[in-house]
């Protein structure tokens, strides 16, 4: 009898090693380097795709519905993991483009000016989004660049929303984690999934985020977390990344009422970086400058 429970123990743990091994070579990250020549500037991206769905669309048997997760001011866009492989464990291409570089004036705040004087900045990064989208169809031609789910926190949440007011016809969903300067867009043609902070240090400009029958109507449903805002991205408490993955999770499922979802979705880990000269893809070395993230 011991013997056999022996037996099935031993089985059972093999098994788990080999999940957790699968869970954790499935999904194939890439850190690619693109040099936009006409405004002399690099366009960083991460790439997290399952290999078996990057192998099927690469064979012509499926479309990859593509995700672009843009990163909060100071935070590098390597740093949303915990979103890119929810999408990539789905079936998504989700592409992490890094905005910010060390160049660029620092983000500031001018009372009066459209969205608190962050219109260039915004403007920017729909560059940086067609940008990055052109070079990505060479690589990818298989994949739903047409219909895109644009993601961000803080400073890349709205980045999304103005990406989406300006393209609305490419884009299919929008998340959101604690934008704060750009309001959401109130005719359905999409739906949007925004995670609220309490934070006292961030608070969402007026009309950002409208009223319960507003969003109930326009197919926006808001999460508040509890949370801090600068936690809502790897960074964060394990549990914080828990909650949010389980929600978007859901939000990916249907277009119906969100409810908690119960159980902990695993956080799948990203393997070490690979050297630099393997990579990057850069068409002009000369002229790419390391970048930082740029201060608040």
């Amino acid at each position: 009898m011991k013997r056999g429970l022996l037996i099935l123990l031993s089985v059972c743990v093999l098994t788990a090693v080999a999940y957790f091994t699968a869970s954790k070579w499935a999904i194939r990250h890439e850190t690619l380097t693109f040099f936009d020549k006409e405004r002399n500037r690099p366009v960083q991206v991460d790439i997290a795709v399952r290999r078996d769905k990057e192998m099927q669309a690469n064979a012509g048997m499926i479309t990859l519905p593509v995700a672009i997760l843009n990163h909060g001011n100071t935070v590098k866009f390597t740093e949303y993991s915990f979103l890119a492989n929810v999408f990539a464990a789905r079936g998504y291409m989700a592409v992490s483009i890094q905005h910010d570089l060390a160049s660029d004036a620092p983000l500031v705040t001018k009372v009066g000016e459209p969205y608190v004087g962050r219109l260039p900045v915004y403007e920017r990064g729909v560059e940086n989004i067609k940008f990055a989208v052109t070079q990505l169809k060479k690589i990818q031609p298989n994949s739903d660049f047409d219909h895109l789910t644009l993601v961000g926190h803080s400073n890349g949440g709205d980045i999304s929303v103005f990406f989406a007011k300006e393209y609305p016809n490419e884009v299919k969903k929008v998340v959101t984690l604690d934008n704060l300067r750009v309001p959401f867009m109130t005719d359905g043609k999409f739906k949007i999934l925004s995670f609220r902070s309490k934070d006292n240090m961030f608070k969402p400009d007026p009309g950002v985020v409208p009223d319960d029958d507003v969003c109930e109507k326009a197919g926006i449903t808001v999460v508040d977390t509890g949370a801090q805002h600068n936690d809502m991205s790897d960074r964060g408490p394990a549990a914080l990344k828990e909650k949010i993955q389980g929600m978007l999770s859901k939000f990916l499922d249907d277009d119906n009422k969100l409810s908690p979802v119960s159980g902990q979705p695993q956080i799948l880990q990203k393997p070490a970086p690979k050297p630099p000269a393997q990579q990057s893809m850069v068409t002009d070395p000369a002229k790419l400058a390391q970048y930082t993230p740029s201060v608040n």
